[in-house]
């Protein structure tokens, strides 16, 4: 059973995506936040599996609210909901710490697969509108781009190699078969890529490859 935190301070919203939420008997709604400072203040008192969370909310918005989350400790999953494909709100909550993201108008059983991946520790977004959000609020000469730089020389060609196979949204096996190399391998790959560049999670990795752009190889 994953146990979710539902986060939006628009009732409506929170109603249809309980109902959608309940049709899966996997998935329970241990509780709903209306703005950020209650669902941090929830996910201490519950520990929920997976935080749904908007991200423009009253009194704590999503961003702060997973960066205060991320501070705390708290290690699982934040998925942050959004209402358009190009939100400059989105990046700033990736990096923040969220997992992933979802479109409010999301199909309901899209909706549910995203939880049940978040719960079982892969990321959840789009590797086509990471890279446009990345690109509508980038800058080649900008200092998230020279921190992202700095962030990916610590890493070997081939750890380059498998963070722009996460970026491209590749599941290790994916990234396995294009690399000609175990899964086990990918996996070791990526954990050290996790602590070299410190990044929390793999949209953190496909963040800072989208923000210093393609990789000209060794």
């Amino acid at each position: 059973m994953t146990r979710l935190l539902l986060v939006d301070d628009d009732a409506m919203v929170r109603t249809g995506l309980r109902m959608v939420l309940s049709a899966d008997p996997a998935v329970h709604v241990v509780a709903e936040a209306t703005n950020g400072r209650q669902a941090v203040a929830m996910v201490r008192d519950m520990a929920p599996d997976v935080v749904l969370m908007d991200l423009q909310m009253p009194v704590l918005d999503g961003i702060a609210a997973t960066r205060e989350l991320r501070a705390s400790g708290y290690p699982n999953p934040v998925l942050v909901l959004t209402t358009f494909q190009i939100d400059t709100y989105v990046v700033e909550a990736l990096r923040a710490g969220a997992n992933g993201y979802l479109l409010k108008d999301t199909a309901p059983e899209e909706i549910i697969r995203a939880v049940h991946v978040a719960a079982a520790g892969d990321s959840v977004f789009s590797a086509a509108i990471t890279k446009r959000l990345v690109a509508t609020i980038g800058h080649p000469d900008s200092a998230a781009t020279a921190d992202a730089r700095a962030r990916l020389a610590r890493l070997t060609d081939r750890e380059r190699e498998v963070a722009e196979g996460v970026a491209a949204g590749s599941s290790n096996a994916v990234i396995a078969a294009d690399l000609h190399m175990s899964e086990a391998t990918v996996k070791s790959h990526v954990s050290r890529i996790l602590a070299k560049t410190a990044a929390e999670n793999r949209v953190q990795i496909a963040l800072l490859v989208y923000q210093v752009g393609p990789y000209p190889g060794p």
